[in-house]
This record gives C-alpha cells, structure tokens and sequence, in this order.
C-alpha cells in the first residue's frame, strides 16, 4: 500500500485559502491532479499539483499553464488559473487549476479492441482541429498520445501540454519527453520544437485506434534509437475505409517532416471524409420506406377495422382487426364496422330477420361479426376465385399492443431524479454543494461512458461514511442509482 510522504498534501486540505482538494484522479512524473472546488466560484476543478524541488519543474509547470491558456479551443483543456504557495504542511507547492473533463482516455477504449473507422475518424479530426489552432498560435504539444485524448460526452479533448513548446524553441530534452510509440524520428536529433511532429503523432494516433496497435513495434527510447526504417510507413487496411484516410495516415507517418501534411489540412481530410460517411447514411436511410408510408400502403390495399375487443382486457391491450369478407363476385369487400345509436345497433344487410351487429345467429348465410364467411365450397363447377395482388387475405390479421403498468423511466429521466435529490439535499442544507457536486459528475462520467456503477455507490458510501451524506439521502440515493442501472442496462 503506497503511504503519502510526510507533509504531502491530503484530501481536505485548501490551496491559497480557495481550492479544495478532495481526491486524487491522475498521477504524473512530476504532479499528482486532484478534483477540487473552487470555494469562490463555486464548481468543481481540476487541480494539477507539483509538490517537488521547484527549480526546473516549476518553470515547466508554469509554461504550461502559459501555453494552455494562450489556446482557447473547445476541444482543448482549459486553464483558469496558476499559483504557488505554502501549503498547511510547510511544502511549497506550484499549482494549475484546470477545467474539470469527465471521461474516458481513449487508451482505455483501444484496449478493447480497434475502434470503427468512423468513430476513429471523427475522434482524429477532433484532435486535428485543436493541434492545427496550437500551431497557428505558435504551440508544439509533443505528447499526443491516447492516454492524453479523454472521450467525454462532448467529444474527444485533447489534454496535457505539460511539455508544450513554441515553435522554433530547441528541442533538446530528447529521451526525456514524450511518450516513445508516439514520437517523431526527427525528435531524436534533437531538432527544434516543429508542428511537423504533433502530425506525426496523430499519424500513430489514428493509426492505432483503426488497427488496435501502433504503426512500429518500439516501446522504449533504446529499441527506437536503434530501429531503421528505410522503407515507407505501414499501410492501413481496414474494410469500408476510404482511401483518402489510409493515405492521410500514410502522408501523416511520413520519415521526412517537410512530407507531412499540416494539421489543418488534416483536419479537413478528415471532416470531409466524415462528412461523406454521414450523407451517405442518410441517403441509404432514405431509400428504406418509412413506417408511415408502409401503413398508407396496407390501407389502400385492403379496408382495416379498427374495433376495440369487447369487454375490459385485464391486460391493457388493444386490438387491431383487419378482416374482409369474399362476395359472390369472387371479390373481398371489407366487412363495415358497427354503427350504434340510441342504445341499439344497425341491422345486417340481409333481411328484417338477420340478427344485430355483435350477435352472431348461425345459418347459410351469415357468419359471426368480426369472423370471415366460409368461402363456397371447391367442387367442378365453381368458378376460380382470384385474389388481386396487394388485397387482404380472408384470414384476420391481429396486431396487440401491450400496455401493461406506467413505462419504465428513460435513462436521462432516472439521471435526473437522482440529480434532483441532490439538490433538494443541497437546498435543505444537508450537504454541501462541493458534495452534491462531486457524486453528480462521478455519475455522469459513469453513464457517458457507459461504465459500471460501482465507482458511483462507492463514492455515496464514502460520503455518508464521512458524515457529507445523511442516512435519509444515503438510502435514496442508492435506491434512484438501482433505477439508474436499470435504465443503463436497457
């Protein structure tokens, strides 16, 4: 069991009087990243902690926060703030507070298995458009990785510039930096900081959600020192891919940086390919008949009755009856539904004796309502009966409808049941905002992701364990978090 050093910071503890760091989430080289709370504004953050001898670090830490906040981008992390300070335990600390991103790091997803060449795609430009914004501000973020894409349900964020770069600047830290698969052959010349690399990085990116493995087999400084590569970059070879993404992939890969293309070029490769994915799609959803059109098709074709079973159904169905009825001519004609009035029923065509609509009289030449006629027997004589193509059948077609109980509540209605006695909990001051807000996005991670629930029960126990949650709240909770799951499975 890991032990915190002596004086290392604790949950509980508040930064500048402000941040309150509530638990670790994250944990780097260099900085340990807590979800905290913003006790002035009231939201819960993302705080990137360095707790070490503040020489060479700090500045990084620094630059960091600097080149984060100079890229404003929706699909990039955002900075709010940078300080350093004395903490409670007698450490100086240098600290970045950050947007708080629920998530899963796409690195997660790849270890499932290869990603659809679609979803990879839309997650590919979505990096591609963050990197293509850095370089035209004059950023290099040379550690694009999948543990540094986050899949939230806003899309793809790419995160970390913690050893960001500008343009131009010596890149000598080689072997330090970076994440080996992931790094561009120049980069071991100790080159200048070049957009030129972050493209290459997304080649492996791309590459290794469509394949489930990166482009070479190298995992370590020495094994990529000691590679050549003379020939071109692999090919990628997945069913339905259009041949611009496998070339992009290529270009991207390429061993000579002046060969690659830009980030935004790239970007817009992409989305177009994407874009034609889409249209595709909706022109093949198009050419499927739609439920309207079939049920318009069934009408013309034969008369329905639509006629309530009679009695009260214990079960709540309704029944739909389409029945027709052979004539003389050989020919259906749809049997006419019952007209009432005055508390009496229409008579039958047939003669002042027949009987009423609903009391079925045996005889030649009646039959029950509701129930097709027998049709003349075959015999030598007897003319064929031909049936019109598209008309009913004299055999009844029934269709139920079940309706049993009130409906089951959706997965966004159960979500936000469970949200609402959070608040209403906040509202009568049984726990704190910072509180309320912890377990809602706990469990909003849990759901975008379609993740199991245990990390959400587990974070309501620990609450209540620690006095946050009073027993009343404890118990709804969990019992809404069981609709929840339901829900989630469904």
């Amino acid at each position: 069991m890991n032990r915190p050093e002596p004086g290392a910071l604790r949950a509980g503890d508040v930064l500048t009087r402000r941040y309150l760091l509530m638990e670790q989430i994250g944990r780097g080289g260099m900085s340990v990243i807590w979800r905290g709370f913003d006790q002035s504004l009231q939201r819960m953050v993302a705080v990137k902690v360095l707790e070490a001898d503040l020489g060479t670090d700090r500045e990084l830490i620094r630059r960091e926060a600097r080149a984060t906040a100079r890229l404003i981008h929706p699909d990039a992390i955002e900075v709010y703030d940078y300080g350093e300070t004395v903490t409670s335990h007698g450490r100086l600390a240098a600290y970045v507070v950050m947007r708080l991103l629920e998530g899963r790091p796409l690195a997660d997803r790849i270890i499932e298995g290869p990603l659809p060449w679609a979803e990879a795609v839309e997650v590919a430009a979505k990096v591609a458009t963050v990197l293509a914004a850095a370089h035209e501000r004059g950023i290099v973020h040379r550690d694009v990785t999948a543990e540094n894409v986050l899949l939230t349900p806003d899309g793809a964020k790419l995160l970390d510039f913690g050893i960001a770069a500008f343009v131009g600047e010596e890149d000598d830290r080689t072997g330090e930096y970076g994440t080996p698969p992931y790094v561009a052959p120049e980069r071991l010349t100790g080159r200048t900081a070049d957009p030129a690399s972050d493209v290459y990085s997304l080649g492996v990116l791309l590459f290794e959600m469509l394949t489930g493995a990166p482009p070479y087999p190298e995992r370590t400084w020495e094994e990529i020192e000691n590679a050549r590569r003379d020939g071109p970059p692999p090919e990628v070879r997945v069913p339905g891919l259009p041949p611009g993404i496998a070339e992009l992939c290529r270009r991207c890969l390429a061993h000579d940086p002046t060969a690659r293309p830009g980030a935004r070029e790239a970007a817009g490769v992409l989305s177009e390919a994407l874009s034609g994915s889409r249209t595709e799609r909706r022109s093949a959803s198009s050419r499927v008949p739609p439920l309207a059109a079939v049920a318009a098709l069934i009408l013309s074709a034969g008369a329905l009755v639509w006629s309530q079973t009679s009695g009260e159904r214990g079960d709540g169905a309704i029944a739909l009856e389409a029945t027709s009825r052979p004539t003389a001519a050989g020919t259906h004609s749809p049997s006419a539904p019952p007209e009432t009035g005055s508390g009496t029923s229409r008579p039958r065509a047939g003669g002042p004796d027949a009987a009423p609509t609903g009391e079925p009289t045996a005889g030649p030449d009646t039959a029950p309502t509701g129930e097709p006629d027998t049709a003349p027997a075959a015999g030598p004589d007897a003319a064929p009966v031909e049936e019109t193509a598209g008309e009913p059948s004299g055999e009844p077609t029934v269709l139920l409808v079940e309706s049993v109980g009130p409906p089951r509540p959706t997965l966004n209605q159960s979500v936000r049941r469970f949200n609402t006695l959070l608040d209403q909990g906040a509202d009568r001051g049984e726990i704190r905002p910072d509180v309320a807000l912890d377990i809602r996005q706990v469990l909003a991670n849990a759901v975008c992701c379609a993740q199991d629930l245990a990390p959400v029960r587990q974070k309501i126990t620990d609450r209540h364990r620690e006095g946050s949650l009073p027993s009343r709240l404890h118990e709804a909770l969990n019992d809404q978090l069981k609709v929840v799951a339901v829900a989630l499975a469904g």
